[in-house]
């Protein structure tokens, strides 16, 4: 085929977009804006547009199907010439669909923990020797984000944000998967779910979704996902889950099988552990043993970017992670509390998404990094500009994270100073959470910078 993908620059799209070419389609793309690490791969694939910009001039009678991302406008040129000229239009997710229906299909739904869980599905499955298609939002160790071949299983993150900007749909409605994981419900994309219950409605029109013989895996430890699956008693296999039992000793997490053996991981945290159950119980459904599953769960490091190590030394470490929700930015700062029990954690949290910056959301941080030492608050003037939200004080979002030690920065030179100055303790750790880049700030290197 020929694949045109409008918005070739994200995520997902620019990994769909380089396993369609490793498949022997022809395959071009179109974006206004590409940062890396995208950039870089399409580059190297030779997929890189020649010019950053919507062209309608590349839109043509040759191309067999337009693949548009969410990141397109309604209005947006190369959409348009499409519509005019009767192309075949499709969104990332009914595309993946389309090439994937015939297979079993395991969909991971959820507020957080989505990447991670399927990341633990897939890298399992892959040191077990099981051949299985992926579609996930970030890198899994040494496994490539997407992979779509002649397998017979595909792991799915199931995304809740809207499809495309002709389908307000959540993505997870267009993958009908035969086994569906919840990891829990948290509010979040007020830009498009102004409610929460606008929110949650959209999980269970997913529970609502599924037939006798589909499968629906939920956390068992959130009460308002508790209370939506037992309301709608729905006629899938219910398959409740809770946090893996674990240990840690000597600062590594350690869990054990039913017959007493004992298996170290290389990730660490309560969300983690529940995501580890998720994916245990994801993988049984298929046929995986738990006698195959503990040995290869073993050497999973976790997701790109979700409580990944940047740096260690004697006296720092440092860790990277997507957090930016509100239920995302708790966990990962309890999490590496834990963890490091006795440090000094230097929690850095950017607001970067249109609900933190949003003063009717904000008051959900409230707490979330009550485990942190120093609290630093990033967000860029710029970015409350363009997405047309009012001025921000430092006085208000202390009292929304509920944290009167607060300390809030509006450019990257001050954050680096303010991180620095905070540079007293023998035993730190440096906590970077973000969506976003903190406006081009080098977190690796101001990490590997301390002594």
């Amino acid at each position: 085929m020929k694949i045109h993908f409008v918005a070739i620059g994200g995520s997902i799209m620019h990994s769909l977009a380089i396993s369609m070419l490793k498949s022997g389609h022809v395959v071009t793309g179109s974006d206004d804006e590409i940062y890396e690490p995208s950039r870089s791969r399409l580059a190297e694939k030779g997929l890189l547009p020649a010019e950053i910009g919507w062209h309608p001039e590349r839109i043509h009678h040759d191309i067999d199907v337009v693949v548009l991302g969410m990141h397109a406008r309604a209005d947006n040129p190369e959409l348009l010439k499409a519509q005019k000229i009767g192309l075949k239009i499709s969104s990332f997710p009914e595309f993946v669909y389309n090439i994937s229906k015939e297979k079993m299909r395991i969909v991971v739904a959820g507020s957080h923990g989505k990447t991670s869980t399927c990341g633990m599905i897939a890298h399992v499955l892959h040191e077990s020797g099981i051949q299985a298609d992926r579609m996930i939002g970030a890198k899994i160790g040494d496994l490539e984000p997407v992979v779509l071949s002649d397998a017979e299983i595909i792991v799915l993150e199931g995304d809740e944000y809207l499809t495309s900007p002709l389908d307000p749909r959540p993505k997870f409605f267009h993958y009908h998967p035969q086994i569906t994981v919840i990891t829990g419900i948290a509010w979040d994309h007020m830009n498009v779910f102004p409610t929460y219950e606008s929110y949650v409605q959209q999980f269970q029109l997913l529970i609502e979704s599924l037939g006798k013989t589909d499968t629906l895996i939920y956390c068992a430890a959130d009460p308002d996902l508790v209370d939506l699956v037992e309301r709608l008693q729905p006629v899938c296999v219910c398959l409740p889950y809770t946090t893996h039992q674990y240990a840690l000793v000597k600062d590594q997490v350690v869990i054990h099988d039913e017959d007493g053996h004992y298996f170290p991981l290389e990730i660490f945290g309560k969300h983690n552990l529940q995501n580890l159950k998720a994916a245990q119980l994801a993988t049984a459904c298929i046929g995986l043993a738990k006698e195959k599953f503990y040995p290869a769960i073993q050497s999973f490091t976790g997701a790109n970017k979700r409580l990944q190590l940047l740096h260690t030394s004697e006296h720092i470490t440092a860790y990277q992670d997507f957090a930016h929700a509100p239920s995302k930015v708790k966990a990962t700062v309890n999490a590496v509390r834990e963890k490091h029990s006795d440090a000094f954690i230097i929690a850095c949290l950017e607001l970067h998404t249109f609900s933190s910056l949003n003063p009717d959301f904000l008051p959900q941080y409230k707490d979330s990094l009550s485990e942190a030492d120093a609290k630093l608050v990033f967000y860029s003037p710029h970015t409350l500009a363009i997405k047309k939200l009012p001025d921000l004080s430092g006085e208000q979002l202390a009292g929304y994270f509920n944290a009167p030690d607060l300390q809030v920065v509006t450019n990257k030179e001050d954050l680096e100073k303010l991180v620095r100055k905070t540079d007293k303790q023998k035993n730190m750790v440096l906590l970077w959470m973000s969506s976003g880049r903190f406006d081009g700030l080098d977190i690796l290197a101001l990490s590997q910078s301390f002594t």
